[in-house]
């Protein structure tokens, strides 16, 4: 299962809820002093937000072994030091599935699925407003960055948001919010399929 979404958006909430084992994508950033990070236009900010910031090949290499085995090694991100911190191996034991969180799940929805280990893929949103409140609360609460960078990327992504999710449903995530993906997931755990929820006229 992919779970993707706005950053503060809550992915992270909706995997610990499942109960389901958990792969986190966002360990999977580059280093901050890797050449390639791409910047902010017209800053000097790095853009952890364009997918360029993260490592796709690795994180489809440890979704695909985690699938085959059952475990894989992965490395551990410190977001604060823009750095890998060390690395760990994931067991997911018996179950059947497992979700892979992070920003850009979506990203890698057609190479999962032509890899055939897909069973689904989500996109959750919260609103505009409320999901900066949460992102900002968050990352102030964790240290993640200075204020100032914080407030920067916040009202950035706050503008941007309806594009961002505009995006990653064009890749093959579904649209919905935490009650509707945890809906899901559970039909996903149990094996059976759920329809799209419809809004009485």
């Amino acid at each position: 299962m992919l779970l993707c979404g706005p950053s503060g958006s809550g992915k992270s909430l909706v995997a610990a809820r499942s109960g389901l084992p958990v792969l986190r994508l966002d360990d999977f950033y580059k280093e901050g002093d890797d050449p390639t990070l791409p910047l902010v236009a017209g800053t000097s900010d790095i853009d952890w937000d364009h997918p360029q910031s993260w490592d796709a090949d690795v994180a489809v290499e440890a979704i695909a072994r985690l699938c085959a085995t059952g475990s894989a090694t992965v490395p551990v991100y410190d977001i604060a030091l823009s750095a890998r911190s060390g690395e760990k191996t994931l067991h997911i034991g018996r179950s059947p599935l497992f979700i892979a969180e992070g920003v850009f799940a979506a990203e890698i929805v057609e190479r999962c699925r032509e890899l055939g280990v897909l069973a689904d893929a989500l996109c959750l949103t919260r609103g505009a407003v409320t999901t900066f409140r949460r992102r900002f609360l968050r990352d102030l609460k964790e240290g993640r960055k200075s204020v100032p960078f914080l407030l920067r990327r916040g009202w950035r992504l706050m503008r941007a948001e309806r594009s961002i999710v505009a995006r990653q449903t064009a890749l093959g995530a579904y649209p919905c919010d935490r009650d509707e993906a945890m809906d899901r997931l559970a039909a996903a755990a149990a094996g059976r399929r759920v329809t799209a929820r419809t809004t009485a006229a």
